[in-house]
């Protein structure tokens, strides 16, 4: 599925409608440059999911967990040197757990990504159009 969106309302309300269709450990795995709009995504699929709190960048903790019918875990991957800081971190509990996973900065994973995904690529159009691109994907 490719979306175009000419303002962060439009990124909010395309990731609101998209959450929808999510469900139970659901993995989405967020690729773009940094101001492409990930975090801008999440916060439109938290409010998707019925997150009362408005989501911002784990960047310094890593991960946010927020409650809602079912949990969003949030990774920000931005600062993470290496995959042992999300090893450490009980990676496993999140990814195959019973809510929805986020990862911002998923390509850091590399090996730790699970066998099905959902890629969420977002590309800078212009200063406030953005595209992006979700597609299943499964690892061979």
């Amino acid at each position: 599925m490719k979306i175009i969106t000419n303002s962060t309302s439009e990124t909010k309300k395309s990731a609101f409608r998209f959450a929808k269709k999510l469900k139970k450990g659901d993995i989405l795995c967020l690729v773009g440059d940094l101001g492409s709009g990930k975090t801008t995504f999440v916060q439109g699929l938290a409010k998707g999911l019925g997150v009362k709190d408005i989501p911002t960048s784990p960047s310094f903790v890593l991960m946010n967990i927020y409650k809602c019918k079912l949990p969003l875990y949030h990774f920000d991957l931005y600062r993470l040197d290496n995959t042992d800081e999300i090893r450490n971190l009980g990676h496993e509990e999140f990814f195959y757990g019973d809510g929805i996973t986020v990862v911002e900065w998923a390509e850091k994973l590399k090996e730790l990504l699970p066998s099905k995904y959902i890629e969420v690529k977002f590309k800078i159009l212009g200063k406030n159009k953005r595209e992006i691109l979700i597609v299943k994907k499964e690892k061979e």
